[in-house]
C-alpha cells in the first residue's frame, strides 16, 4: 500500500470539490495492487472521491457511478495503473464479486459497498467510510441536508489476519 499514511483517520470535507480533491491526492500516489473499500449511504460521495481518484491516477473518463455494469475499467493515460471501479450494491456475495475477474494485481480497485465481501481479495486495502448527514438533526437546519452538506470520511489500512494454525492433532496408539 503505497498512500501516506497523513490520509489515515478522520477527514472533515466541507463540498464536493474537496471531497474530489481528497480523492485526486491519495490517487497521485496509488499503484497496482492498491484496493480501496468505499462504504457510505446514497449520495455520500463514493463516486465523487473515485472522480478525484482518477484524475489523481491520470486515467480515461468520465468516471460514473458503474451501479448497472458493476464494474468498469479506466485505463491509464499517462502510463500508470489502471483503475478498475466496482459497484458491488447489487452482488449477493464476495463469490459473486471474485467472479467479476478483476485484475487486483496489475490494476487500482475501487469497490463501492464492498465491505463484508471485497477484503479476501487482498492482504491488505484502503477502507474509506464516508458519512452524511441524514434525518432530523436538531441542531442542524434541514437546508444543511442537501448535496453540499459536509462528509464525514475516515479512512483507514486494513490487514486480512492470519489464519491461525488449528492445535496440532496427537495420536495415541
Amino acid at each position: 500500500m503505497t498512500v501516506d499514511p497523513a490520509f489515515l483517520g478522520e477527514h472533515e470535507i466541507a463540498t464536493s470539490e474537496a471531497m474530489e480533491q481528497l480523492g485526486f491526492r491519495i490517487g497521485e500516489q496509488l499503484g497496482p495492487g492498491d484496493l480501496l473499500i468505499l462504504t457510505g449511504p446514497l449520495g455520500a460521495g463514493k463516486t465523487t472521491f473515485t472522480r478525484g481518484l482518477a484524475e489523481g491516477l491520470g486515467v480515461r473518463g468520465p468516471v460514473q457511478s458503474p451501479t448497472f455494469v458493476i464494474a468498469r475499467t479506466h485505463p491509464s493515460l499517462v502510463g500508470r495503473a489502471p483503475l478498475v471501479h466496482v459497484d458491488a450494491y447489487r452482488l449477493g456475495s464476495g463469490a459473486e464479486l471474485e467472479d467479476l475477474d478483476l485484475d487486483l494485481d496489475r490494476s487500482v480497485v475501487v469497490i463501492e459497498w464492498g465491505r463484508g465481501m471485497a477484503e479476501e481479495l487482498a492482504e491488505s486495502w484502503w477502507d474509506v467510510e464516508l458519512e452524511r448527514p441524514v434525518g432530523v438533526d436538531r441542531d442542524l437546519d434541514p437546508s444543511e441536508l442537501d448535496a453540499d452538506a459536509p462528509r464525514h470520511v475516515t479512512i483507514t489500512l486494513e490487514r486480512r489476519s492470519a489464519p491461525t494454525d488449528p492445535a496440532p492433532t496427537t495420536l495415541e496408539g
